[in-house]
């Protein structure tokens, strides 16, 4: 095989085109990350946090966006560059960054259970409040935790206004205790969570991962994903009509273009087409959410 013939696919995956139409379909649901100015800019962001030096107030950072917009994958994309942990020269356990899951509704003790978890820890979960807390306060700290980063931040709006006072009062404390930043990740009613309590919201600065429009930075994501997939015949995606149609289908959501892209790049091969042309985009129109629901045509 001559890889020199696919120059439209990124060198680092020619070699993916001698495999077979089974496990170049295979390779497409592989996670991969593909970097955008937006994504970057948040990246940029983070990492700037990271390396604040200590003070007795550290800054906040709540990040929101429409659901499948890229969201964890930016703060997975942000933990395998700065938060993998490891042994220091003290033979000391170091967690940088620790990424754990907002409990489904406004709960402290689901708090902290939830960040025990990411330490593969013994606790127990009947224990009090109080108990738990000093425990992750504790094994933070022994694992020089630099930030803390809470997922589906928005979950903590399930609860009596009483409850989710308790729950931020926790992350409140955490922050002050720890003196790290904690970074809240969530849909856009995660702003809400913050107006709980009028500290809380001058605590947290707030990102937005907009939505893309169709314009030039949309192309040149198009022209990014087209480089990861191993189609034979370059699609040319970035081309006005196929992102104006792509961007209709997709609502200009990451995830949704990428669903759509991976289903029209199947297609490609398995009809043996080797490229991504308006009539497959066209066929695989069913994919553009209708009141949040996808529906197959039979």
């Amino acid at each position: 095989m001559n890889t020199n013939s696919y120059e439209h696919i990124h060198p680092d995956f020619r070699h993916i085109m001698g495999m077979s139409d089974s496990e170049r379909i295979a390779f497409m649901d592989q996670p991969r990350w593909i970097s955008n100015k937006s994504a970057q800019h948040i990246l940029d962001t983070l990492q700037g946090l990271l390396q604040k030096p200590v003070r007795p107030r550290m800054p906040n950072l709540l990040i929101v966006g429409e659901s499948n917009n890229g969201k964890t994958t930016v703060v997975q994309r942000f933990r395998e560059l700065c938060g993998q942990g490891y042994v220091n020269e003290d033979a000391e356990p170091v967690k940088p960054v620790i990424v754990s899951q907002a409990p489904p509704s406004a709960d402290e003790k689901g708090l902290y259970v939830s960040i025990l978890e990411c330490f593969f820890t013994p606790y127990r979960a009947t224990d009090p409040a109080t108990k738990l807390r000093y425990q992750v306060i504790h094994l933070l700290r022994m694992c020089h935790t630099r930030m803390l980063i809470i997922d589906e931040f928005h979950s903590l709006l399930t609860g009596t206004p009483v409850k989710q006072r308790e729950v931020m009062n926790a992350i409140k404390l955490l922050c002050n205790e720890l003196a790290i930043p904690i970074v809240g990740v969530g849909t856009r009613e995660a702003v809400r969570v913050l107006h709980t309590d009028p500290q809380h919201a001058s605590r947290f600065d707030v990102m937005t991962l907009p939505l893309w429009e169709l314009n030039k930075d949309f192309q040149q994501l198009l022209a990014g994903f087209e480089k990861v997939l191993p189609l034979k015949k370059p699609s040319k995606l970035h081309t006005p009509e196929l992102a104006s149609l792509l961007h209709t289908i997709s609502e200009g959501n990451t995830g949704n273009l990428h669903r759509l892209l991976i289903e029209c790049a199947t297609e490609a091969i398995k009809s043996g087409k080797e490229q991504i042309d308006k009539p497959i985009i066209e066929s695989k129109a069913w994919l553009r959410p209708t009141r949040g629901i996808r529906e197959r045509i039979a």
